[in-house]
């Protein structure tokens, strides 16, 4: 694998992203960097894949339609109604042609940190992880419990993300992608819970 320059892509995701979503971005980083030394992850993978995983974030809801319809990147009904939601696929993207990755692992992990799916890799569930419990982060209910739990079963803190995902969507009705829900029925039938 060509030697990545962090530096470069640090500067470049600086440039991008507004002054919350770049702090965001390295504390994404800095925890995926923390769960890869855990797990044993490539670590390297782990900062490259959290530094890019909101590279389109802050792109236009047009621009992010416009990649997809573009370069045939399928989309869904939900994320014609909420484009906000393609930021992962178009980031997928930008990875690839914009900064020159080509790990398919690293692509991954970026195309599904927004919603997880079955059978993820553990680079994949690194970085789902690391953007939900990064220091930054403050909102969520559990929060503290889950930070824990990250670091001593990704499984079981994928299932308490995925849960609470799921029930704050409830809450304010916002729209639930399918596959968000396909994750948490799978995970916890792995683990052996019933799906609430």
């Amino acid at each position: 694998m060509k030697e990545i320059n962090f530096r470069k892509i640090r500067k470049a995701m600086e440039k991008t992203l507004d002054a919350r979503r770049y702090e965001h971005t390295l504390g994404v980083e800095y925890t995926a960097a923390a769960l890869a030394m855990r797990y044993g992850e490539s670590i390297r993978n782990a900062q490259l894949a959290g530094l890019l995983h909101d590279c389109a974030k802050c792109l236009t809801d047009e621009k992010k339609l416009s990649i997809c319809e573009k370069h045939n990147i399928a989309v869904s009904e939900i994320e014609k109604r909420n484009p906000f939601l393609l930021h992962a696929k178009a980031g997928s993207y930008l990875a690839m042609k914009k900064y020159h990755v080509n790990d398919a692992d690293v692509i991954n992990a970026i195309l599904n940190h927004t919603t997880g799916r079955p059978g993820m890799s553990l680079l994949e569930k690194i970085i789902f992880t690391a953007d939900y419990i990064e220091p930054g982060r403050n909102q969520a209910p559990n929060l503290d419990k889950i930070r824990r739990m990250a670091f001593e079963d990704l499984d079981r803190a994928l299932v308490m993300i995925l849960e609470d995902t799921l029930a704050y969507l409830k809450d304010t009705g916002g729209e639930m992608d399918p596959m968000t829900e396909k994750t948490y029925e799978y995970y916890c039938n792995k683990m052996g819970n019933t799906v609430s």
